[in-house]
Order: structure tokens, then C-alpha cells, then sequence
């Protein structure tokens, strides 16, 4: 079945509600909403055909970057061997399990379902067939999306690089490069991914098979103060959470690094000064960013956003839903730091010559990041347009 075959439905705006006839959309055609800009609906070229082949190629270069040498560290005479499995192992063994969990889901586990999930989905579907559970997967897929940080752990990569460089010599294995092309894999996977495009695709298998139709899973809610009022207090408990948690991130160590049986401590701050000593401008500046700026950023920008919609404000709708897309964007990426950390950890163990333990601030950084990406899914982004009759 082809994209072409597919006819006009209307849709309404994940973030303002509006319903939009959404027409048969041609190759490199968008759709956005007229009320708020959201970009509703885009085509690529063959993007079925392509997430299918990169989703496998994803896969295979997954593979290849499991069972060989990720890096290798030497340092007067000392070495060491990094690889992802043993990565998980070291994490373990030092009873550093949360931070295990982290790298394992988001890296390794929930990339995986995905890729898996969309080739399960689009062999058949392309074929005019129904996939088994075809929505409740496709539901899950778009879940476990924000949660795929492959990218990320990439520069987390390279920054643990620069930080390590100076004090030891470095070899990149095979690994390395298969993880690279994983990575750029992913990227163009869900670059090609079109929300309402599959599902209206799956729609017209279902139709098809005659096969009962569900309630899509991506429904506005209906109008109802109480939900409304529940959605707006769970937001103000996950961003107060984050600001609580925001105080040890910052100000305990993030890491220590143990040289010769002497113990030094550093903060988030700490690595930024060291790295703008050593001269690593552009790196020292993306950790400030991502791992100092914008966290408080999005705290601020989610705190703002909900006391508006808490009292029902109608002003500066199309400036508050640009800073609602960008906080939402913008926060997984402060996840660096924490992959900077892991990495080091997993590499950098050399008895009591050397090595690296992650400190109390790392799991604390963790729980910011975290809580502010859940904080972002629980904002209700429609509440924006709450006086709809005002922009009709």
C-alpha cells in the first residue's frame, strides 16, 4: 500500500487543538497547523523503504560494535580496554547499577525495540498486511523515542576523549567505528519517521482486514477542568522535583578521579574550568550548555508555561508554545555529562594508580534530566490555546 492511496482525514493539533483537514500530502510536502506552526505531517521520499533498510543496517552495526574494542587506554605503561558489554560489567561490579541501567536502556535496550518494532511493523504494512498488535507497537515506538539517546552517548564519547587525551595515549577499536554508523543509522530512521503518516497508514490496513479500528492513541483529551487541573499539579511536582534535585547535581563532586592513592574531586563546574584551562574551547562550552544552562533553562521556561496555563492566560500563545518545543527538544541533551562520566568510569580503572569514581551528583544530574523530560510530557501543551475562539 502507498502513501498516494491514502485519503484526506482530519486531524487535530497535538498542540493547540485545532482539527485540520489534512490533505494527500506529496513527496518533500509538510503540513503545519495555520493556528500554531506545528508541523503536523511530513513526506520523504520511499520513507518507508528507508526506515525498513537503515533500521536493519542500525541493527547490524549495533552488532558489530558489541564484541570488539570500543577504546583502549595506555598510560605509562598501564592499559586498559573499553568495550560497551564490559562497560555494563564495570558499572555492575562496582555496584554503580543505576548508572548500568541508564547506558543499558537507553543505548543498547530501548534503540533495539524500536528499530525492531518499526521493521515489525513496516514489512507488512507496506504490503498491504496487518501487523499483530500494529497499534499498541506503534503506540509503544513513539514512547520509547525521547528515550533513544544513541547520539548523545556519541559526543558523550568525545568529550570524555578530549578530557583524556592529555594524560594518555588513546587507540579508537573497530567498535568505535561500527558504533558511529549505528548512530547515524538511528538518526536517519527517526528523521524519516512520520507520526500521523503511520498511523494512517495502519488505518487503511486495518480498514482493509476489516479489522475493528481503536481510538487513536494520540487523541487530544477531551475538555474536562479536573484532568486538566491533575495534569497541571503533576507538572509542578516534577518540575519542583527537578529544581530540588538541580542543588546536589551542581554543588556535590560529579566525579573522582584517584591518582596515586590521592583523591580529586570535581563538579560539573569543575570539568568545565579544567576544560577551558586545557584549552578546549568548543567542548568546554557544550558542557556548560547543555549540563549548566539548560537544565535551569527548561526548569524556568516549564515553570513559566504552566503558571500561565494555570491561570488560564491568553496572551504570548505562539511565543509560549516555541519555548514549550524547544524546552521539550533541548533537554535530553544534558544527558552528556552523565555519559562523560560512564565512559570514564568504565575506562579508566586502573587499581590504585588511576581511576575514576562517579560521585553523588551523578545519579542527582541524572534525576534532573529525567524528571524535566517527564515534566515536558505532562505539560499539556494545548492548555496554550485555552481561549480558542481568540485565534479561530
Amino acid at each position: 500500500m502507498q502513501k498516494n492511496d491514502i485519503e484526506p482525514v482530519d486531524v487535530q493539533c497535538h498542540e493547540c487543538a485545532l482539527t485540520v483537514e489534512l490533505p494527500n500530502l506529496k513527496e518533500r510536502q509538510k503540513a503545519q497547523c495555520p493556528r500554531c506552526g506545528y508541523t503536523l505531517s511530513t513526506i520523504h521520499r520511499n520513507a518507508n523503504e528507508r526506515i525498513i533498510a537503515f533500521a536493519i543496517s542500525g541493527l547490524i552495526f549495533l552488532l558489530a560494535s558489541l564484541p570488539f574494542d570500543f577504546l583502549s587506554f595506555n598510560s605509562n605503561g598501564l592499559e586498559n580496554k573499553f568495550d560497551i558489554i564490559k562497560s555494563f560489567f564495570v558499572l555492575i561490579n562496582n555496584n554503580y547499577h543505576a548508572l548500568a541501567m541508564i547506558e543499558l536502556l537507553t543505548i543498547f535496550a530501548i534503540p533495539s525495540i524500536v528499530l525492531l518494532s518499526l521493521i515489525y511493523l513496516l514489512v507488512p504494512m507496506n504490503k498491504g498486511l496487518h501487523p499483530r498488535h500494529g497499534r499498541k507497537i506503534l503506540s509503544l515506538v513513539f514512547k520509547l523515542l525521547p528515550w533513544c539517546m544513541v547520539e548523545i552517548f556519541l559526543i558523550g564519547v568525545l568529550v570524555s576523549l578530549i578530557k583524556i587525551i592529555a594524560m594518555a595515549d588513546i587507540e579508537l577499536g573497530i567498535s568505535f567505528y561500527a558504533f558511529i554508523l549505528f548512530t547515524l543509522s538511528m538518526t536517519i530512521v527517526i528523521l524519516h519517521i512520520d507520526k500521523r503518516q503511520l498511523y494512517q497508514l495502519l488505518t487503511q490496513v486495518e480498514k482493509t482486514h476489516n479489522i475493528e479500528i481503536q481510538q487513536s492513541q494520540h487523541k487530544v483529551a477531551q475538555e474536562n477542568p479536573t484532568t486538566h487541573a491533575l495534569s497541571v499539579q503533576k507538572t509542578w511536582a516534577l518540575i519542583i522535583t527537578a529544581a530540588i534535585l538541580y542543588i546536589p547535581a551542581n554543588t556535590l563532586p560529579i566525579m573522582t578521579t584517584r591518582l596515586f592513592g590521592q583523591d580529586d574531586p570535581s563538579t560539573i563546574i569543575g570539568g568545565v574550568i579544567l576544560l577551558w584551562h586545557l584549552g578546549s574551547y568548543p567542548i568546554a562550552f557544550i558542557i556548560f550548555i547543555a549540563s549548566v544552562v539548560v537544565p535551569v533553562a527548561k526548569i524556568l521556561v516549564l515553570a513559566w508555561l504552566n503558571y500561565s496555563v494555570q491561570k488560564q492566560s491568553d496572551t504570548l500563545s505562539l511565543q509560549r508554545v516555541k519555548w514549550y518545543r524547544m524546552a521539550e527538544f533541548v533537554g535530553r541533551w544534558s544527558m552528556i555529562d552523565v555519559f562523560v562520566v560512564i565512559i570514564l568510569v568504565s575506562l579508566i580503572q586502573l587499581g590504585p594508580t588511576m581511576s575514576i569514581t562517579p560521585g553523588a551528583a551523578t545519579l542527582a544530574f541524572s534525576g534532573v534530566v529525567i524528571v524535566t523530560m517527564l515534566a515536558a510530557m505532562s505539560f499539556e501543551p494545548q492548555l496554550i490555546w485555552k481561549n480558542k475562539s481568540n485565534y479561530e
